[in-house]
């Protein structure tokens, strides 16, 4: 049987490296949602929608096509043809993302086309973001939440951005979980049947080694 699996949590605890490590050891399909927020954050930003203007980008949520691959050793996205995986991960879009994700109507676009790629995965799916597991996907086989000290969060950022400054890495964290689980349409939250794992101690082949065991375990039937 296909396993459906949601990994939650804020910017920083491993989520990414975590599910695509997990997604490719156990033969399963990837998708990256938060890559989809800053898809068609990216797409208003190139249109000259208002950031500023809930009313502007609702009116326009549905009409990119937003394309998502699902290989976990190269996932990929695209909008309207156009191969966005650089530029969805430039300061423009990060810092406008959490508005466009606010907008209601965005989050009906985006989560429709979550549920319609969760569905259609033939051997299962690891399905990343904020909301899978209270929202997207709350009849997720298996649903896990990641955390870690915005201190290691932040180091973990800056070093992979290089050259970025740890404290205002720490700082842009925190004001993106507040921004992320205040919104009223599908917050940032655990779900009350998600397993958590705080990963601040934790190397990244311990969290891919705790999740894969959990998801052998839920296939296995215990």
């Amino acid at each position: 049987m296909p396993v459906i699996v949601a990994i939650d949590g804020p910017s920083g605890t491993g989520k990414s490296s975590t599910s695509k490590a997990v997604a490719a050891q156990l033969g399963l399909s990837y998708l990256d949602t938060g890559a989809q927020y800053r898809a068609i954050t990216w797409w208003m930003v190139n249109n000259g929608i208002d950031i500023d203007d809930p009313s502007a980008i609702a009116a326009v949520a549905g009409k990119p096509e937003i394309v998502s691959g699902t290989d976990p050793k190269g996932p990929t996205i695209t909008v309207d043809g156009v191969d966005v995986a650089g530029p969805i991960r430039e300061q423009e879009v990060t810092s406008k993302v959490s508005a466009v994700s606010a907008v209601p109507e965005v989050r009906t676009r985006i989560t429709e086309l979550q549920r319609t790629i969760a569905s259609s995965a033939v051997t299962g799916i690891v399905v990343e973001g904020r909301d899978i597991g209270t929202t997207v996907l709350p009849d997720a086989d298996l649903k896990i939440f990641l955390t870690a000290s915005a201190e290691a969060r932040a180091a973990r950022r800056s070093g992979e951005l290089k050259g970025v400054d740890v404290d205002a890495t720490r700082e842009a964290l925190i004001k993106r979980d507040a921004a992320d689980s205040s919104r009223k349409t599908s917050p940032l939250a655990k779900a009350d049947d998600a397993v958590e794992v705080d990963t601040t101690d934790l190397t990244l082949a311990q969290v891919i080694e705790c999740v894969v065991t959990l998801v052998e375990e839920k296939r296995a039937g215990k």
